[in-house]
C-alpha cells in the first residue's frame, strides 16, 4: 500500500516541489523524507515482512522432508581370562528415509492460521503507515503553529513597543501621568515572557519533526491565509460511521486476531485427533563389519534394505492437558470477539469525535475570521480616540492584546481542523498519500516579510 500510494502521487509532487523556492520545504517533501527515514515506520515493515514468513514454515509441515542419517561403530572384544586375547570388529550404516503427512489436521489449522496472521501484519503496516501521514502532518502543522505564535507575539511587542514610546512623550509633554508609561512597560514585559514561551514550544516542535525526518527542517511552507478548508466528503455522519465499523484498521486487525484464536483453538483440539504420514526408507541397516582383524573372515557384500509403509499415531491419554489447552483458547476467543467489538465501538466513537471536530472546526475558524476582523476595527478605533484623547492606553493596549490572541487561537483552529479531516478519514480506513497531496495543495511559500515579525501569516 505504502509504495503504491507514494507512486500515485510522485507527479503531484514533483509538480508541487517546482512551484516552491530551492530553499523551502512543503509537507510532501517532509512526507518523502519520513517515508525513507522514519525509524517507526520501518521497524513495522521489518515486522510485516517477519510475519509473512510464518506462511512458508507452516506450509512446510504439509509437504514431505527427507533426512539422512549415517553412523560408524568400533567393536572391541576381550575375554576376561586373557586380555591379549581380542577381536575387533568394525561397522558403518547409513539411511534415507522420505515422510510425508498425509493426515495432519493440526498442521493444516496451523496453515490457515498462518495466513491469518500474516494478513493481520499487512493491516499493521497499513495502520503504521496511516500513523506516518498523521504524525508528519501533525508535526509539521505544529511547526507552524508556533511560528504563527512567536510572529504574533513580535507583532504585538511591536506594537506595545511603539505604544510605550507614544505613553513615554505624552508624559515628557505633560499630557498624560506616569501610568500609561508603567502600564504599557507592564504589558511589555508580559509579552516578553510569552516570546521566550514561544521559541521553546518552536524549538520542541521542530525536534518533533526532526526526529521523524532525521534532520532540522528548514523554512516550511505555509497554510494560505485565505484558504477555505474543505468540508467532509460526504458530509454525513452516518456514511462515515458505516464506514469505519468495517474498516476501521483497528477492527480488521481485531477481526483478524479473532480468527488467529479461532484457529489456535482448532489446533488444540487436533491434540485429540490421529495423525497418518508415510514412510520410505533406504540404505544400510545391518551391522555387518566392513571387516575384521580375522584373516578368514570374509565380510560378503553389505545389504541394502529398503521399506516403504504408513504410519498412524493415536492419541489415547495426555493427562487433561490437551483439553485444558481448548478451554483456555475458548476463554481466549471469547476475549477476543469482544476486543472485536470494542474496537467496532471505539472506530465509530472515534469517527464521530473527529467529524464533529471538522464540522465545528470549520464553524469555529469563520467565527475567528470575523472576530478577527473586528479586533482590527476595535484597534483601530482606539488608536483613533487615544489620538483625540478620548481613549487612555490601556484601551489601546487591551485592543492589541485582543488581536494577536484572536489571530493566534485563527490559526490554531485551522491546523486543528485540518488534522481533525485526517483523523477521520483514518479512523474509516481511507488515509491515504493522496490526501497528503490535497493537503499539500493549500501550502504555499512563506513571503519574505515572514521572518521579520511583521506579517502573522493570517
Amino acid at each position: 500500500m505504502a509504495k503504491g500510494g507514494w507512486f500515485r502521487a510522485l507527479p503531484a509532487f514533483l509538480l508541487a516541489a517546482g512551484a516552491l523556492p530551492a530553499h523551502a520545504q512543503d509537507l510532501l517533501q517532509v512526507w518523502e523524507k519520513a517515508l525513507q527515514r522514519d525509524p517507526i515506520y520501518a521497524a513495522a515493515r521489518y515486522s510485516r515482512s517477519a510475519d509473512q514468513e510464518l506462511v512458508p514454515q507452516a506450509r512446510a509441515r504439509l509437504l514431505p522432508y527427507v533426512t539422512a542419517e549415517a553412523g560408524a561403530g568400533l567393536d572391541d572384544t576381550r575375554r576376561a581370562s586373557n586380555l591379549g586375547d581380542s577381536s575387533r570388529d568394525r561397522s558403518a550404516l547409513w539411511a534415507l528415509t522420505l515422510t510425508q503427512p498425509i493426515i495432519d489436521i493440526g498442521a493444516w489449522d496451523a496453515y490457515k492460521q498462518s495466513k491469518f496472521i500474516a494478513g493481520a501484519a499487512d493491516v499493521a503496516q497499513a495502520a503504521a503507515y496511516q500513523d506516518l501521514i498523521l504524525r508528519v502532518s501533525q508535526a509539521y502543522f505544529d511547526v507552524l503553529a508556533a511560528q504563527d505564535t512567536l510572529r504574533a507575539l513580535q507583532a504585538e511587542k511591536d506594537a506595545i513597543q511603539t505604544q510605550l514610546r507614544a505613553a513615554r512623550q505624552s508624559f515628557e509633554l505633560g499630557s498624560t501621568t506616569i501610568t500609561d508609561t508603567y502600564e504599557a512597560q507592564a504589558r511589555l514585559d508580559l509579552v516578553n515572557a510569552s516570546e521566550l514561551q514561544a521559541r521553546n514550544a518552536l524549538q520542541i516542535s521542530e525536534d518533533g519533526l526532526a526526529r521523524i525526518i532525521a534532520e532540522r527542517p528548514g523554512e516550511l511552507a505555509m497554510l494560505k491565509p485565505d484558504t477555505r478548508l474543505p468540508a467532509p466528503d460526504p458530509n454525513r455522519l452516518d456514511d462515515w460511521t458505516v464506514q469505519s465499523s468495517h474498516a476501521n484498521l483497528g477492527v480488521v486487525r481485531a477481526d483478524l486476531a479473532a480468527k488467529v484464536v479461532e484457529k489456535e483453538m482448532d489446533i488444540a483440539k487436533s491434540g485429540h485427533y490421529p495423525s497418518l504420514q508415510l514412510e520410505a526408507q533406504t540404505g544400510s541397516a545391518t551391522n555387518r563389519g566392513i571387516y575384521s582383524n580375522t584373516s578368514n573372515s570374509d565380510p560378503g557384500p553389505r545389504s541394502l534394505e529398503s521399506s516403504i509403509g504408513l504410519r498412524l499415531t493415536i492419541p489415547l491419554f495426555a493427562g487433561g492437558g490437551i483439553s485444558s489447552q481448548v478451554r483456555e483458547q475458548a476463554s481466549r476467543l471469547q476475549q477476543a470477539r469482544y476486543e472485536f467489538e470494542s474496537a467496532k465501538r471505539q472506530a465509530v466513537q472515534d469517527t464521530q469525535r473527529y467529524f464533529s471536530g471538522v464540522t465545528s472546526g470549520l464553524a469555529q475558524v469563520e467565527v475567528l475570521r470575523a472576530a478577527e476582523q473586528s479586533s482590527r476595527a476595535a484597534l483601530d478605533a482606539n488608536l483613533t480616540g487615544y489620538q483625540v484623547g478620548v481613549r487612555v492606553n490601556i484601551d489601546v493596549l487591551n485592543a492589541q492584546q485582543q488581536l494577536y490572541e484572536t489571530q493566534r487561537s485563527l490559526a490554531r483552529a485551522r491546523y486543528d481542523t485540518l488534522m481533525s479531516s485526517l483523523r477521520l478519514k483514518a479512523s474509516s480506513g481511507i488515509l491515504k498519500s493522496e490526501d497528503i497531496v490535497a493537503l499539500n495543495q493549500l501550502l504555499s511559500p512563506r513571503p519574505a516579510t515572514a521572518g521579520n515579525g511583521k506579517t502573522t501569516g493570517q
